[in-house]
Order: structure tokens, then C-alpha cells, then sequence
């Protein structure tokens, strides 16, 4: 995997944070590649701003992050700059809705020294003796809203494989740096798993609270530990009836969608499909044709969400 210098020169401890206990339960989730129906970023919120966390590990953002490309975000007032918002990579000790303590690695994917990053997460892994590490991470599908969020599932447990994973395919892709660190964790010998969530390819621009609800329930499946999801929820109801409402009075939306949750259901109840992408005749829904009818409605979503909405 090429040349890995000094790995812990990419962090530090921060002084003052609480001791870690062995055993915990590692929780991963970055952002900055395809995070479809923002369900990472949701994920982050709904941990660190509703839960007891302190910061143990920072991350050095000047060795990781192309700055031009991720630049810090700047609050001018008048005449002066507020405040500045630098781009964060850190380990938290975090305790769930019931105490349990658990470890979150989140914030940026690194943009330089991947080698470096990998055996720095593996390290710590290592040195802060976690018992398993779980990752999510979520990819746009050609699939109905109108259906539960699937996902497919890797890693070292077959039992959750098994349980939850419901499209295994053999095929190439752009790695994540988190699908690195699951590959290193499970050449050396640790529990590791990926959770990957499907969620609709025309909702993935925004932001979509059940793909954050699934996500929190795919990481208390594999680790036991207890997520606040009211709020999301709740979200996600509204929400989804807001698009019911936009595709029930579209016929050309209504069968779109039709031809997605036929090909879903086809496929989840087993029938010959490759994929729940296709149908048999390998053809998959335009996502553009949704998109383009539910574009008005996101964007009045977005609009009354920063208040320039009509």
C-alpha cells in the first residue's frame, strides 16, 4: 500500500480528555464522498449534538485537506469576521442513550496521506483496544421512496451479512477511505463492518431523514448501542408525505415510481433479478424524469429551510 510515514504524526491527543476504556464499540462516518440523501452528515448531528461527547483524538487538518478545494467558512458581521469555521476530523468518546460509552471517528474524508490515515485509524484501533468497528456510508440506487432503506453489508460478520445485507454484488467502484481502514481491520484479524444504505436515486440531493434513521438502526443492529431517531423520524414523515403529496399529482411521476417498486419487489422476493438497479430487461428508470418533477418541491424544501422560500 506504498510508504506510511510516522501514521501518528496526522494526530494528537487532546489534553485533558477523558480516559478511554478497552473494549468500546468504534463508530466511523465521514463526509465528502457520495453521501447520498446526506444520511452521514445526519448521522453526526443526531450523535454529537444530542449525546454526551468529549473530543480525544484531533486530526491535523494542514497534513490531510486540500484547502482550495474544502476552504474554512468565514461569519462576517459588518465590518468583521466573526467567527471561522475550519473543516474537522477528530475520535470522540461519546455515551448513548443509556450511558453505554462508545467511540465516533467523524468529520472529513481525508484528501491526502490515505496510506497514513489508514494505519492511524488502525493504530488507534489498536491501541484504545476497541472490541468491533462499524462504518456507514450511503450511495444513490435506482429504488422506491415508497420502501424500507436497504443496504448491503461487509466486513468480517457473517451474521450480519446475512441478516441485512440485501444486495451482494460482485463489481468495482470508487473506493471510500473507510472501505481502506475495513480492509486493514480485517487483515488484522479485528471485527469490522460496513454498512452501505441505498437510498433513492432521486432524493439524494437532499436531505433525506429516513436514510439517517436506517443508518442509526444498521449501527444499534451491529453494536447494541441506543441512538436518538425521534426527531428524524418525525422528519422523515413529514417529509415523505410531501413527496407522496408532489408524486400524487404527477401520472407520469406516479409511474415512475410504479416501475421502481415493482422491480424491488421482484427482486426482494426473490425472483431471477441481477440487481434491484434493473429489471430483466436490464433498463433503469430515468432518474432524471423524477428529478426534474421533484426539483421544485427540494427546492421550496431548501428555500423555507433558510427562510428565502415564498
Amino acid at each position: 500500500m506504498g510508504t506510511v510515514n510516522h501514521p501518528e504524526d496526522l494526530y494528537s491527543f487532546v489534553d485533558g480528555a477523558p480516559e478511554v476504556p478497552a473494549g468500546l464499540h468504534l463508530v466511523a462516518a465521514l463526509t465528502g464522498f457520495a453521501d447520498a440523501g446526506a444520511a452521514v452528515a445526519q448521522v453526526t448531528t443526531a450523535i454529537e449534538g444530542t449525546l454526551d461527547a468529549a473530543t480525544i483524538v484531533e486530526f491535523d487538518p494542514d497534513v490531510l485537506l486540500d484547502w482550495r478545494a474544502r476552504r474554512p467558512v468565514i461569519t462576517f458581521e459588518h465590518d468583521h469576521i466573526e467567527s471561522v469555521a475550519v473543516p474537522r476530523l477528530a475520535l470522540s468518546l461519546v455515551r448513548d442513550e443509556i450511558g453505554q460509552p462508545f467511540l465516533f471517528l467523524s468529520g472529513y474524508e481525508p484528501d491526502f496521506r490515505w496510506n497514513a490515515f489508514v494505519a492511524a485509524v488502525t493504530d488507534l484501533a489498536e491501541r484504545l483496544q476497541v472490541v468491533d468497528t462499524t462504518w456507514v456510508q450511503s450511495i444513490p440506487m435506482p429504488v422506491p421512496h415508497t420502501r424500507p432503506i436497504r443496504m448491503t453489508v461487509s466486513g468480517t460478520r457473517a451474521d450480519l451479512v446475512e441478516q441485512m445485507s440485501v444486495w451482494k454484488p460482485e463489481t468495482q467502484a470508487p473506493a471510500n477511505v473507510l472501505h481502506l481502514v475495513e480492509h486493514r481491520l480485517a487483515q488484522s484479524g479485528h471485527d469490522v463492518t460496513g454498512l452501505v444504505l441505498l437510498v433513492p436515486h432521486y432524493l439524494s440531493d437532499t436531505e433525506f431523514p429516513d436514510a439517517a434513521v436506517a443508518a442509526l438502526a444498521g449501527v444499534s443492529a451491529a453494536t447494541g448501542l441506543i441512538f436518538p431517531s425521534d426527531a428524524l423520524r418525525e422528519e422523515g414523515r413529514e417529509f415523505l408525505a410531501r413527496v407522496d403529496e408532489q408524486v400524487g399529482g404527477n401520472g407520469e411521476l406516479q409511474r415512475l415510481v410504479s416501475v421502481l417498486e415493482e422491480r424491488h419487489d421482484e427482486y426482494m422476493a426473490g425472483n431471477p433479478i441481477g440487481s434491484p438497479l434493473t429489471g430483466v430487461d436490464g433498463e433503469v428508470p430515468s432518474a432524471d424524469a423524477i428529478a426534474a418533477e421533484l426539483e421544485r418541491f427540494l427546492a421550496d424544501r431548501r428555500g423555507q429551510a433558510d427562510g428565502t422560500a415564498d
